[in-house]
């Protein structure tokens, strides 16, 4: 048996439930040519959000419960370079009381498997006490979509 973790692999697109498009900026490629590992991140954030406040279920200036980010991970597969562009395929993979697990798939425009694919949860909470709160009913409806079973 051996100790090694298992290595991650590039998913296929069939593998998310919702796509948009995250433009490449000049400023995200670093000295190697690259998109800069730490803009993965970025795009992850604007894949959810962007998908969140789409569906009604997040306003960022006023809503009553906020979602803060306790844990993020991501696993690189192929690079990504401005001026390419990029699909963000959402998936939810956890609901919990207070708390969602969102992964996000990176992918070049056209090319069938993942570039990155990455995970963050969120734990949403009062705006004002910072105390986790169930998850608000518009939000638990605009995950549905986004659920695996």
């Amino acid at each position: 048996m051996s100790s090694e973790p298992r290595r991650a692999r590039p998913e296929t697109r069939d593998a998310y439930r919702h796509f948009s498009a995250v433009p490449t900026r000049w400023m995200d490629n670093d000295v190697y040519g690259h998109v800069n590992n730490v803009v993965y991140y970025s795009y992850f954030d604007t894949a959810v959000n962007r998908y969140l406040i789409e569906a009604g279920a997040l306003d960022p200036h006023a809503g009553e419960a906020i979602g803060l980010v306790i844990e993020t991970g991501c696993n690189y597969f192929a690079p990504l370079s401005f001026p390419q562009g990029v699909d963000a395929g959402l998936r939810v993979a956890h609901i919990g009381r207070s708390s969602v697990r969102y992964e996000v798939g990176l992918f070049a425009q056209g090319e069938p498997l993942s570039a990155a694919a990455g995970h963050f949860i969120h734990v949403y909470v009062d705006r004002l006490t910072r105390r986790p709160v169930a998850l608000p009913a518009a939000l638990s409806a605009a995950l549905q979509p986004l659920a695996l079973p």
